[in-house]
């Protein structure tokens, strides 16, 4: 398959969200997937998802794609730390694939979690989960100074947000490898956010390429 260029990519997981809403999956139908030994031989996605780990969110599922479509990197809160930008550094160079999307979720616990932990700090946390928190922490500190602070649904909306914006930043700014490729090879990075109460994915952030 030849390598789609990320406008391609973004129309194909459009479209994917599209099926999935409305039930008209084509996932376990479509005779166009490969068979897994074919896929043994190598892989070709067409877009890289840096997803959270909520296992309400599967990337292959919601965007209707089959095996070998998606290169997909979880971890909770969608956050990005060095081996997170090592993988889709990985992918971009080594299989070409020009699109890469954050996707975060509506009602993320990672997110209510450091929120809560930065109004009541707790004792003896996980050293663990604390590096989660605080890599969400620059990226949410600031609402809990503002008028949100009083409506915490409206807070989390917001700082699910702002934290895909975060991790959408440090991907561009933050590797040489993923500059070069976006200034000199057409790489994009979008950030997404699906709901759980629709199924839907709304794209955001991607004015490039619409």
């Amino acid at each position: 398959m030849p390598i789609l260029s990320a406008q391609e990519a973004l129309d194909r997981l459009r479209e994917g969200n599209r099926r999935f809403v409305t039930g008209t999956q084509i996932r376990d139908t479509n005779p166009g997937h490969s068979p897994p030994e074919e896929l043994a031989k190598g892989q070709e996605p067409f877009a890289i998802i840096l997803g959270c780990s909520d296992s309400r969110v599967p990337a292959e599922i919601v965007f209707d794609q089959g095996l070998g479509d998606l290169f997909v990197i979880r971890v909770a809160g969608n956050i990005v730390a060095p081996s997170q930008v090592g993988s889709v550094e990985f992918a971009a160079a080594r299989f070409g694939t020009r699109l890469v999307v954050v996707l975060g979720h509506s009602q993320c616990g990672a997110i209510s979690a450091t929120l809560e932990e930065l109004q009541r700090p707790t004792e003896n946390q996980s050293i663990n989960l604390r590096s989660i928190v605080d890599r969400v922490r620059p990226s949410v500190e600031s609402l809990l100074q503002s008028r949100l602070e009083g409506d915490p649904e409206a807070l989390v909306e917001r700082a699910v947000r702002a934290n895909v914006g975060v991790s959408v930043n440090h991907l561009r700014h933050g590797s040489e490898i993923l500059e070069q490729l976006i200034r000199d090879e057409g790489l994009r990075v979008v950030g997404a956010e699906y709901s759980l109460e629709t199924g839907e994915v709304d794209f955001f952030d991607c004015a490039q390429l619409d």
